[in-house]
């Protein structure tokens, strides 16, 4: 049986409730039967070829019926910017209700979408429904009515218009461009037009995640090439030119219809885009349920993220990125005492690594706010700046030597200026060393770090870079020191000018050969300190503070499409990264700013990704030996891992290798698999297993035989690398 539904509606709030204003609509939707009808008629059009098609299909279920019942159905529905009809949300005591008008929709034709400005545009509507149904018949009469009161209306235009121009004959006068002679709504034209995914080909930056750069690393570095991967975070158009994200992110792309679907799955959750600016906001997550067998106190470990993420653009050349996460977590054993280990002065518990300062929550647990963001402006084809709070990386292997990713988020400025076969980024930063020692009257004390970095492709296939980098810190009042500013001077240079204690100034070289387009070799040589005479001496003093990096990186190895393959070697001397004033360490918040293990280690480390369509999985395997401290004890105790204690405590002279001290073999492997929720949010529904084992030669407070089993189940949105391998 057909009846009559949500025609008294239609009038009053189905086709103006969603839109309160239509007059930012250049034409509606059309029907067929619409089209080439006058503009005040194509609303009244489109009610009624709409009404007429529910009148026809929609049949009233059985079980509402013989319920004799009364009551309201809410429905939101759109016309997108293919013309098709879209339920957007459905509110109704009775799911036959529901699947009822499903089915219509699924019926319905497709149709001329809306337009504004001559572009395709998605327009939504509210339907609240009445039940029961037989009370709706005169409403088509109504929409009659109407049409014709406004073709009346506009035929009484038309004639007083005619009877003006014989009541004042003569020339026109041209109206005046700055004259409006009826009130218009700026407001209501603020609407937005098809969504491009313009992020793609934005100066915004690629987060930092290690699974996703592995995505486009071998196009981007493919022989012939002109590019520079080492200075992280890359942005978005530099790498689009060599893989096209969106063509990627359309592949994962599911058939979904409905609002909810496509958000979840497929898209932000709010986009906005004219042809002067854009932006979309997104919650991101990372929630986590775990245990680890090791730890008999607690049942489970856990984190809890919500974040907010903001993003857009404003014109061609200006940029913007936030994000604010609120966080809390308790974590496996070994995790939290290191968090705990490096807690900072005035009573806070922990600082998490990665992330930030801790207070306690719920008397086990951590609760760590972190919030991160940056403006990006491109004045220029060959000038990027960036002012933000976050986090940097140099270089081309999971860990960097002389820039990394592990440290809390810091205050940073940064140039990248790339032209002819150059890259050069220029990056000055605002530290703090929160260690209670050092903090001054509640605050924490501050420092400052500058770095210069040029990457340079000698060949289609050799690309070297040089670094050098100098930490200062506010003593004598000076701030922040202009003579940092120079981007071309040399540190050095400016340390010794400064005073024997005015900076600690580090060096380094980094380089890749690309073998083929299936891999290349990359490794990193740092220069903390430098004497020849000791080097070549052969008695292995302490003042040779050197690091370096050697790896390989395998594509589609062995021919397995998506199959990708790391090996990575690392070692730091002792006392690297220290120095011998109190403050002027390469460190930040109580983490390096460069390896998180400090120095004294040697690592081997390797890895292996695979994916296919939204499945992923990871392996991570590392083994290393490290060189503690014993227990504090007095002076002359320092054997050179924890880069925050000066070196005038230094155990040696000479005789000095890596591994001294409390000698520990370190061995870690982890496991993820997980399942690609939104390609374009990159959430990521994962479980993942972290075998550990620690064993020094002594046991100490800090530094004691362990093992740990930690198995975690989550969903996160990836969008930063946490390192939890320590």
């Amino acid at each position: 049986m057909k009846y009559f539904l949500l025609l008294p509606l239609f009038l009053t709030s189905i086709f103006v409730s969603a839109q309160d204003d239509n007059s930012f609509i250049e034409t509606y939707p059309q029907f067929p039967e619409c089209a080439g009808i006058q503009e005040e008629l194509q609303e009244n059009c489109f009610k009624r070829n709409f009404t007429s098609l529910i009148l026809e299909k929609f049949q009233l279920p059985e079980i509402v019926s013989s319920e004799n019942y009364r009551g309201t159905q809410t429905v939101i529905f759109e016309v997108d910017e293919e013309g098709k009809f879209m339920i957007v949300y459905q509110d109704a005591e009775f799911d036959e209700l529901k699947n009822e008008m499903i089915r219509v929709f699924q019926d319905l034709p497709i149709i001329k979408p809306a337009t504004y400005s001559g572009r395709p545009m998605h327009m939504q509507f509210k339907m609240p429904l009445r039940i029961p149904l037989n009370n709706n018949q005169p409403i088509l009469e109504e929409i009659a009515a109407e049409e014709k009161a406004i073709i009346a209306a506009s035929e009484n235009d038309v004639q007083k218009e005619k009877v003006k121009e014989v009541k004042k004959p003569g020339i026109k006068k041209q109206p005046d461009d700055n004259y409006v002679d009826k009130p218009i709504s700026e407001y209501d034209l603020i609407k937005s037009e098809k969504f491009t995914s313009p992020r793609y080909t934005s100066e915004i930056n690629i987060p930092l995640s290690h699974e996703f750069y592995g995505r486009f690393d071998a196009e981007f570095n493919r022989i012939g090439t002109n590019t520079h991967a080492a200075s992280k975070p890359l942005l978005f158009s530099e790498v689009n030119k060599y893989y096209n994200f969106e063509a990627h992110r359309d592949a994962l792309l599911q058939d979904r219809r409905s609002w909810g679907g496509r958000k979840l799955w497929n898209e932000h959750l709010i986009r906005f885009q004219t042809d002067k600016y854009w932006f979309t906001l997104d919650a991101g997550f990372d929630l986590q349920l775990g245990k680890d067998f090791n730890d008999n106190k607690h049942s489970f470990t856990y984190n809890n993220t919500r974040a907010a993420i903001i993003q857009g653009g404003l014109g061609k050349n200006l940029n913007f990125y936030s994000v604010i996460y609120e966080n809390q977590g308790r974590f496996a054993n070994y995790y939290n005492r290191y968090a705990e280990s490096i807690r900072p002065a005035g009573g806070d518990p922990a600082i998490i690594p990665g992330r930030g300062i801790a207070k306690t929550f719920m008397n086990d647990g951590y609760d760590y706010p972190v919030a991160e963001g940056y403006l990006s402006f491109t004045p220029s084809d060959f000038l990027n700046i960036q002012f933000g709070h976050g986090n940097n990386f140099i270089g081309d292997g999971y860990r960097s030597l002389i820039v990394s990713d592990n440290a809390s988020p810091y205050p940073y400025l940064k140039l990248n200026t790339t032209f002819w076969k150059l890259k050069y980024t220029n990056t000055w930063m605002s530290l703090r060393d929160v260690r209670p020692e050092v903090t001054n009257s509640g605050s924490y004390r501050t420092k400052y770090m500058a770095n210069h970095y040029l990457s340079y492709n000698v060949t289609k296939r050799l690309n070297l870079g040089f670094f050098e980098s100098v930490v200062w810190e506010n003593d004598n009042d000076r701030g922040f020191d202009l003579n940092y500013l120079n981007p071309v001077i040399f540190y050095r240079a400016i340390e010794f000018s400064t005073g024997a204690d005015g900076g600690n100034a580090i060096i380094g070289l980094t380089g890749k050969y690309k073998l083929s387009n299936q891999g290349y070799v990359y490794g990193q040589w740092l220069i903390d300190e430098f004497s020849s005479g000791d080097i070549f001496g052969g008695e292995g003093s302490w003042k040779n503070k050197l690091g370096f990096q050697i790896g390989a990186k395998y594509f589609d190895a062995f021919k397995v499409k998506n199959l990708y393959l790391q090996a990575e070697y690392n070692q730091v001397r002792p006392y690297t990264y220290s120095h011998n004033s109190f403050v002027l360490n390469y460190g930040h918040n109580n983490q390096s700013m460069a390896h998180l293990w400090g120095a004294n280690f040697r690592e081997f480390i390797g890895i292996a990704r695979y994916r296919w369509d939204r499945y992923y999985g990871n392996a991570k395997i590392i083994y290393g030996k490290r060189g503690f401290d014993f227990e504090n004890t007095g002076d002359k105790t320092n054997f050179g891992q924890d880069i925050y204690r000066t070196e005038d405590d230094r155990a040696l002279e000479n005789g000095v290798e890596i591994g001294q001290g409390n000698t520990t073999t370190s061995f870690y492997t982890e496991l993820e698999a997980g399942y690609i929720v939104n390609p374009t949010t990159n959430l990521k529904l994962f479980a993942s297993f972290i075998f550990r084992d620690f064993n020094p030669q002594a046991n100490t407070i800090n530094t004691f035989k362990n093992s740990t089993s930690w198995i975690n189940v989550g969903l996160r949105t990836d969008i930063f690398n946490w390192y939890f391998d320590y």
